[in-house]
């Protein structure tokens, strides 16, 4: 908001009765656009609010102002970051912006648009004054979009989006925690949708995904990549525990669509790569990519590790032999 605002409202600029009469119309749109106007005089800290910042705080109108204790409803967070664009203002002469949290005085959460000016007085800032605007709802809105946009609507899992900007930060940190990435189509998927329909397709989908949740709980995401395809951010100490952990998935991942005319038979092709610090998240993900293609290649209903020694191959064999007699 201008502070230029403030210098139309003076009584000595306009006749009293004009005055007053833009001061009301003042008044009731602010009070409209939930828009209220505050002042602290410094060096006191002395606080003046209209109505409007008092509602904002659920306190009674007019009654006093301690701004120590008006500070204790900001949430910590806020609390820094307003004590610090509030000290560069009175330092520099700048006004500022601020979006503070607050925890109202009968416990609401409200998001509230800070709007601050500083006066100069004999090369002394006498006071910071403005506008406050409950953002509340916008807030809101813009939460619910960033959950829309973080997860996949059909099957609840992360979305494509979502998984791409974990899997990057995953790849750029040093950690001692050891990682994989495992990417999954499902086998038989095409055929339940030409076959039922694409509301059988969804309801598929929607299976697919809880039981790939169920399969790897201890997963650090699972993600619905596109279509029929899945991507799966899972902790692995090595490739020997990536083989036990694709054989696991791929075990889990096996049913069957019963139909009055026929059976479907749904599995998973699994490719799978170790996450390794310092290599670039594209490279990764086609390691992973080229083991799937390979797992499709080989039949489907298996897995492929990506550049795995021959050892790590012998396992894999043992272990997805032993989870197939144990099924």
């Amino acid at each position: 908001m201008p502070c230029e605002i403030y210098e139309i409202l003076q009584p000595h600029a306009i006749g009293s009765l004009e005055f007053l009469h833009l001061r009301q119309l003042f008044d009731r749109s602010f009070r409209a656009a939930r828009i209220g106007v505050w002042e602290c005089s410094l060096p006191e800290e002395t606080l003046s609010w209209t109505d409007t910042v008092y509602e904002f705080f659920d306190l009674a109108p007019r009654s006093p102002l301690v701004r120590d204790e008006v500070i204790k409803l900001y949430t910590p967070e806020t609390r820094m970051l307003l004590n610090d664009a509030r000290d560069r203002a009175i330092r520099t002469g700048e006004g500022f912006v601020v979006d503070a949290h607050i925890v109202t005085a009968k416990g609401n959460d409200r998001w509230i648009r800070i709007t601050a000016c500083v006066e100069f007085s004999n090369g002394t800032a006498a006071s910071i004054f403005g506008v406050k605007q409950d953002i509340t709802a916008e807030k809101v809105v813009v939460e619910q979009l960033r959950r829309l946009a973080d997860c996949d609507i059909l099957t609840g899992l992360s979305s494509r989006s979502k998984f791409e900007t974990v899997f990057e930060e995953t790849c750029a940190t040093q950690s001692h925690a050891r990682q994989a990435l495992l990417l999954v189509d499902l086998d038989g998927f095409k055929s339940v949708n030409d076959t039922l329909g694409h509301q059988a397709g969804d309801d598929c989908l929607r299976d697919a995904s809880r039981r790939l949740s169920r399969a790897l709980p201890q997963a650090d995401m699972v993600a619905r990549f596109g279509g029929d395809e899945f991507a799966i951010i899972h902790p692995c100490s090595s490739v020997e525990n990536l083989v036990r952990i694709a054989a696991r998935l791929v075990k889990g991942m096996n049913w069957a669509i019963s139909t009055p005319t026929r059976n479907i038979r749904i599995a998973v092709s699994v490719g799978a790569a170790m996450i390794v610090p310092g290599q670039l998240p594209g490279d990764i993900f086609r390691k992973a990519d080229h083991a799937l293609y390979a797992a499709k290649s080989a039949g489907r209903n298996g897995f492929q590790i990506a550049q795995s020694s021959r050892p790590a191959l012998d396992v894999a064999r043992v272990a997805f032999r032993n989870e197939a007699l144990s099924g």
